[in-house]
């Protein structure tokens, strides 16, 4: 885990595949008692146990105050990914932490910004185009941010919204290209990435099949194994 970038602090090395299935035999249960199961397992700092906690809390029970709590607690991309993925993604207040978090300074809390906008750009899709758009902004404006863990995930969103549709598409690309001649190493290296898949002739015939609204998978993890 820590080849891999992964926080070894309070970890036990349980498999998020057993976490899962754990998971699924737990759903059954109420939402308040999920909601209550998943505020003690974070509280215990364990990380299996926070990764849990995502996987079992009801949305329209988290308050975005304990959101807040949560993401200031983090420590690890593994644990801010599957937050954002089974649990934020799912709120009524998520697209606004987009907004609030791309801002910020603490490494865990931005990543989150763009993993949580990779989420909602994927799987919201109700959200219109010009609402997505808003993404873009952000990635411009972050991309030169060198960290590992943050520009691999401005790149991650920039291609999620990317691959939304043949018109995002479009706008993906030209903000790769601004990005591809901009002095900071990490925003060039992040506009290299997304240029590659978003001109990339695979990306452009399943648009071109899916039609304006495509169902699209989930963007590409970051390349490399350390996201």
């Amino acid at each position: 885990m820590a080849r891999y970038g992964i926080s070894r602090r309070g970890t036990l090395g349980v498999q998020v595949a057993e976490l899962r299935r754990f998971a699924r035999d737990l759903r059954a249960a109420p939402g308040v008692a999920r909601h209550r199961l998943a505020l003690d397992l974070w509280d215990s700092g364990v990380h299996e146990a926070r990764i849990m906690a995502a996987l079992l809390d009801d949305p329209a029970l988290a308050a975005e105050a304990q959101v807040e709590r949560w993401v200031r607690d983090l420590d690890s991309w593994d644990v801010c990914d599957q937050l954002c993925a089974n649990l934020i993604r799912r709120t009524a207040f998520a697209w606004r932490k987009v907004r609030e978090w791309a801002g910020r300074e603490e490494t865990f809390v931005k990543r989150a910004a763009f993993a949580l906008a990779t989420q909602l750009a994927v799987h919201d899709r109700e959200a219109p185009d010009p609402a997505v758009l808003t993404v873009l902004a952000h990635v411009e404006r972050e991309a030169g941010d060198g960290r590992n863990f943050v520009k691999k995930a401005v790149s991650w969103a920039l291609r999620g919204v990317g691959k939304r549709s043949p018109g995002l598409r479009r706008r993906g690309a030209a903000v790769a290209r601004r990005l591809m001649v901009r002095p900071e190493p990490a925003a060039r290296w992040v506009g290299r990435e997304a240029f590659r898949e978003l001109e990339g002739e695979a990306v452009r015939r399943r648009l071109a099949r899916q039609g304006r609204q495509p169902r699209t998978r989930p963007a590409t993890a970051p390349s490399g194994r350390t996201r």
